[in-house]
């Protein structure tokens, strides 16, 4: 379903740094809000990979609903990485660690799994702050979508051949060495830039 759809969109890619033109050797860090989820397995094969080996691991919620995202994103080749703040938290971020040392680079929802909405966790911030790794903020936005409203998310899929823009934002580094106020203003900018980079309604 996900290729059907992303097949029939109308793409147009808004990169104003140049990072899918010029592909940055060191790993990176990609958050992009849960409910856009669906389409970046897609435009990771489309955009990234024909730049840069296949080695992207995206951490995945260890719940039921994770299973079934798993399966999914497996099949465009991305290794799943099962936790969250509730549940394996420590043990992902560990093996999220090894990853990134390994060269592969990270695809994270910081609001994930269970939000709120729109609003950054931790994880990103930690993962980043352990490894070294630049958060790449990421998002696309359509003009005509399906709206799951009743979920916590209100996740979203593009109707076929809508308009799609792809968003991607200046890298974020955070510090090995940053202290409480650092990782939280940091936090804060990742959290500004995501809003920014789309129409975050509804």
């Amino acid at each position: 379903m996900v290729t059907a759809i992303g097949a029939t969109l109308r793409w147009r890619i808004e990169d104003p740094h140049g990072l899918l033109v010029h592909t940055p050797t060191e790993p990176l860090i990609f958050a992009f809000w849960h409910n856009r989820i669906l389409m970046l397995p897609y435009l990771f094969k489309k955009h990234w990979s024909k730049r840069k080996r296949d080695r992207v691991a995206v951490l995945v919620s260890a719940s039921k609903d994770g299973e079934k995202l798993s399966r999914v994103l497996e099949q465009f080749d991305l290794i799943c990485v099962r936790g969250s703040s509730s549940r394996r938290g420590r043990q992902a971020l560990v093996e999220l660690t090894k990853l990134v040392q390994d060269g592969y680079d990270i695809g994270i929802t910081p609001d994930g799994p269970r939000g709120p909405k729109y609003k950054v966790q931790d994880g990103a911030i930690s993962l980043a702050q352990v490894t070294g790794a630049a958060i790449m903020p990421v998002s696309w936005s359509v003009d005509r979508k399906f709206v799951f409203r009743k979920a916590w998310d209100n996740f979203q899929v593009p109707a076929p051949f809508a308009r799609a823009v792809v968003h991607v934002g200046k890298p974020i580094v955070v510090p090995r060495d940053a202290d409480a106020d650092t990782r939280e203003n940091k936090r804060l900018e990742l959290e500004r830039v995501l809003q920014t980079l789309c129409d975050n309604s509804p």
